[in-house]
């Protein structure tokens, strides 16, 4: 069916309405406080570390944060200015005041340990430094998906990940770029995509994940976005060299190149200090990533489905060719469809590129860890697919990011814990299988879902000429 919403303006949510939003937001993100917090304490030792069976109680109530553990492992009771000072060495292992996170994420958690004795206070101090970026990515998704932000603000992932490792800052650097596209366009194009740009790069110096966003972004803007749309409509009817000619003509390639460099200087110039205070550091947070083995924890379909069927010698030098040339395959996919759908006269639908790029890389990077859903989730609200998806996705993932714990418990106290004895391990089996398949479906369903527009921007004239087969969203 046409899209009744095309043609016809509609604003976002009003001030009280966002308010409203951000208080239901905040509340979520105390109730994942108040669990994670449940694995602190009472007691300390010497460096602030919980005592009383910290690891058990962490898996047992679903409490375990990755800020808490990183409090012991990292000696962040000791840390100095990130990167500074310390490396990796040939076992893998990290030393001195470096963390495996890129160089914000590094700035962060210094700021976080700065003053505070305790995995505790860490825990409370870092709650404190995200839970802004918690608010502001449901402020900025009210505004351009209205109400459907609650899933956001209402949904398991903000209770189970907000608080378990740093994600929060990529998010709302993602989430902020669309925003900066969509809702800033008076001055034409290019300034809005730069800012989005800029938005990247920080996101990509905090995780890596929202850089992969630049390239449809660019896509956007080369196509001349909504207004690339128009054009793509008016030359419909034409044939021949003419038609490829006025294409050509339309291509903003000075823009486009504009996007991916300044998404490329951005990370560069935030990372350049940190390479030249402490190389050795710096370097060691990726060279960390790199040498990460295929493990348990890693919840992949690579250590579920690949490793049994491979000889131990070569199952991760396998995955090491196999993982990045498949998420690439999976990269140049999306973007080709949505090539596609411009040629067709409809907007170069950046958003839901993004999303399907971002469903390739979840499915087959060699790591899922449990929090990667709070990347995933703001699509699930911006690009309109069918509220089925969402919910299948929420209790696939709630499935898994408790399952996996619940197993972690039943391992370490020597419980029956295979898969035909314990309920934890069938649930792994359904997060890390029924994930893998929603990914699948996620990826042809943001491609394909219905020709939509945000709140309050402007639609092609194309979808209001586009007869009644499926678009990709805009």
């Amino acid at each position: 069916m046409r899209d009744r919403s095309v043609g016809r303006r509609t604003t976002g949510l009003s001030a009280l309405a966002l308010a409203a939003l951000c208080v239901l937001t905040g509340l979520t993100m105390l109730l994942g406080y108040a669990n994670k917090a449940r694995c602190t304490g009472p007691e300390f030792d010497e460096s602030g570390v919980s005592r009383s069976d910290v690891a058990s109680r962490s898996s047992r109530y679903v409490c375990y944060s990755d800020l808490q553990y990183l409090w012991n492992a990292r000696e962040l009771d000791e840390m100095g200015f990130p990167y500074a000072t310390g490396g990796i060495t040939e076992d893998g292992e990290l030393y001195g005041s470096v963390v495996e996170y890129p160089v914000l994420i590094g700035v962060l958690v210094w700021l976080g340990s700065l003053f505070v004795r305790t995995d505790a206070g860490f825990l409370a101090a870092s709650a404190l430094l995200f839970a802004p970026f918690g608010l502001l990515t449901a402020w900025w998704l009210g505004r351009l998906s209205r109400w459907r932000a609650l899933w956001w603000a209402l949904g398991p992932p903000l209770v189970l990940y907000s608080f378990h490792n740093w994600d929060l800052a990529a998010v709302v650097c993602s989430v902020g770029a669309i925003y900066a596209v969509h809702r800033h366009r008076a001055t034409g194009l290019r300034r809005p995509a730069l800012l989005a740009a800029v938005l990247l790069g920080i996101g990509a110096a905090c995780k890596l994940y929202p850089a992969m966003f630049a390239l449809p972004l660019a896509l956007y803007v080369l196509t001349g976005g909504a207004a690339g749309a128009r054009d793509a409509a008016g030359s419909r009817g034409s044939t021949g060299a003419g038609d490829s000619d006025r294409r050509g003509g339309r291509f903003d390639i000075v823009g486009a190149f504009g996007v991916l460099g300044t998404a490329l200087g951005t990370f560069v110039l935030i990372n350049l200090p940190f390479a030249v205070i402490g190389f050795e550091g710096w370097a060691a947070s990726f060279r960390f990533q790199l040498r990460r083995s295929v493990d348990l924890t890693t919840n992949s379909i690579w250590y579920w489905g690949l490793r049994p069927l491979v000889a131990e010698d070569r199952f991760e030098s396998l995955v090491g060719v196999l993982s990045p040339v498949l998420v690439l395959v999976s990269f140049a996919l999306a973007c080709v469809l949505g090539m596609r759908h411009w040629s067709r006269g409809g907007a170069f639908p950046w958003v839901a590129v993004s999303a399907a790029m971002l469903c390739g890389f979840l499915l087959l990077h060699k790591v899922h860890s449990p929090q990667f859903a709070l990347w995933l989730l703001p699509f699930l609200v911006l690009v309109p697919v069918r509220t089925g998806w969402l919910i299948a996705y929420l209790l696939a993932d709630a499935a898994m990011g408790i399952g996996f714990f619940r197993w972690m418990y039943l391992i370490g106290t020597d419980q029956p814990f295979a898969i035909y004895e314990s309920f934890a391990a069938q649930a792994v089996m359904i997060g890390v299988w029924g994930r893998a398949a929603l990914l699948v479906g996620l990826f042809v369903a943001f491609l394909g879902a219905a020709g939509f527009r945000f709140p309050g921007s402007s639609p092609p004239r194309a979808a209001a000429e586009r007869d009644s087969r499926p678009a990709f969203a805009e």
